[in-house]
């Protein structure tokens, strides 16, 4: 892998802030109905409008079929831990939530509305969404530091009757895993076999450590380490101040392991860094203390904890990251616009590990019949066809469990999951075309 130099890695940045002030907000309202003369106002509002409300108000289920809330999600942020940037609050979060919902849009065919919120607690934060529930069919949280993102996530998904997922969580364990099927496919080796390091101990390692036992890999072979330290049990530090981690390391580490980064990943087969933005956060010698063609993936954003032709100049056989100029993106733009787009065509009241599974393995199987090799052990974001396919996972498996409020045939999904995307393409493409989306003049970030 060509290393890059430091003005090609600066130039996202670079052009990503001339672009925004140049269309000052990615997204804005359009309308879906036809307004053919001002007559139409009385059907669209006041007086017909009335009688939409009172058969809503007979039966508030109603207002999925009468209203856009059956395709509209929240996308909810306090803005206490933005991409690698930290605690920069809801004004300087907005950029990231408006990207999500143009991703939402783009993607899957979802509306998404980003709500930044000022909360002074997460019990503030909880209850503002509850009062959000009425407009909408779905949560994505984002961006909401621990330890407090966990008892946010299970609050809502206890309290709410609509789809409530926390992104950092399990959009980002969706995403890993289903590239690390794909990753051990090219090298040859098994899931039960594997001995796997997670460097960071946050929320999205914790997910994906959960969801890789779920998905097979033992935990036994996994093995956390925190800023302190791996986790083990014998760190009863964390027993009472944050039992999530705890319960990890009384399930993971089955040689109660100690130590550093260092130890940590001597001796595995793969690598997964959820932590700091690099480079340096993980010591390139310390990749060819690993295992026979090793897996490494660096995902920190906005830059890799290590770089993937550091990585590769000492062992690595595959070399994933968050970023879309290098190879293998481990992007959560690649689970939450199709599984949304499922949960949402069937009006699942829940978002479960089943479907995040189901997800995953959607992901992988499409890149399975691409033909996985060591640049391309996931889907990309130009594969549109792959949401279609997660889509469809993840509403039969809502239907087996007995969650969708509007149960549907795959077929159903499909077609449905395919018009809504095309449609959403085919109006930023003719946008372009007619001019209504204007390009930047040429030296401004064209």
């Amino acid at each position: 892998m060509e290393r890059k130099s430091e003005r090609e890695l600066r130039r996202p940045f670079e052009e990503s802030l001339r672009l925004h002030a140049f269309y000052r907000g990615k997204i804005e309202t359009h309308l879906k109905c036809p307004v053919r003369s001002y007559e139409d106002f009385a059907l669209w509002y006041t007086p017909g409008v009335a009688e939409v409300c009172r058969h809503i108000e007979r039966n508030p289920g109603l207002s999925f079929t009468y209203t856009s809330r059956w395709n509209t999600v929240a996308v909810v942020s306090d803005g206490s831990r933005v991409l690698g940037l930290g605690n920069i609050g809801p004004e300087a979060a907005l950029p990231v939530m408006e990207g999500k919902a143009l991703l939402f849009r783009y993607l899957g065919g979802v509306d998404a509305v980003p709500l930044c919120l000022r909360v002074p607690n997460p019990d503030a934060l909880v209850e503002a969404v509850k009062m959000l529930e009425p407009s909408f069919g779905g949560v994505n949280l984002e961006d909401i530091a621990q330890p407090a993102c966990f008892s946010i996530l299970e609050r809502l998904q206890e309290e709410l009757e609509i789809p409530v997922w926390h992104d950092d969580q399990q959009g980002t364990a969706l995403v890993v895993l289903a590239g690390l099927l794909g990753a051990l496919d090219v090298v040859g080796k098994k899931r039960e076999d594997i001995r796997v390091a997670l460097i960071g101990a946050g929320a999205s390692n914790l997910r994906i450590a959960s969801l890789l036992m779920k998905a097979g890999i033992r935990g036994e072979n996994i093995v956390l380490c925190d800023t302190k330290g791996i986790l083990h049990r014998d760190r009863e530090d964390l027993a009472k101040t944050n039992p999530w981690k705890w319960q990890f390391c009384l399930v993971t580490n089955g040689e109660n392991l100690k130590g550093g980064k260092k130890e940590a990943i001597e001796g595995r087969d793969v690598l997964i860094a959820l932590s700091s933005p690099g480079p340096g956060v993980i010591e390139p010698e310390w990749i060819s203390r690993m295992n026979r063609d090793p897996v490494v993936f660096a995902c920190a954003n906005p830059v890799p904890e290590i770089w993937p032709w550091e990585a590769k100049e000492h062992g690595a056989r595959i070399v994933a990251t968050g970023r879309s100029d290098f190879p293998n993106q481990i992007n959560n733009s690649l689970g939450f616009p199709g599984l949304f787009r499922g949960v949402l065509s069937v009006q699942a009241r829940k978002i479960t590990d089943e479907m995040c599974l189901a997800a995953a393995f959607a992901l992988y199987h499409f890149a399975k019949r691409r033909g996985l090799h060591e640049e391309y052990i996931i889907p990309t974001m130009d594969d549109w066809e792959v949401y279609v396919e997660e889509a469809k996972a993840v509403a039969s498996v809502a239907v087996e469990q007995g969650l969708a409020r509007r149960p549907r045939c795959p077929e159903e999904v499909e077609e449905e999951a395919r018009n809504l995307i095309l449609r959403a393409r085919k109006m930023v493409t003719e946008g372009v075309q007619n001019g209504t989306i204007p390009l930047p003049p040429e030296g401004e970030g064209a």
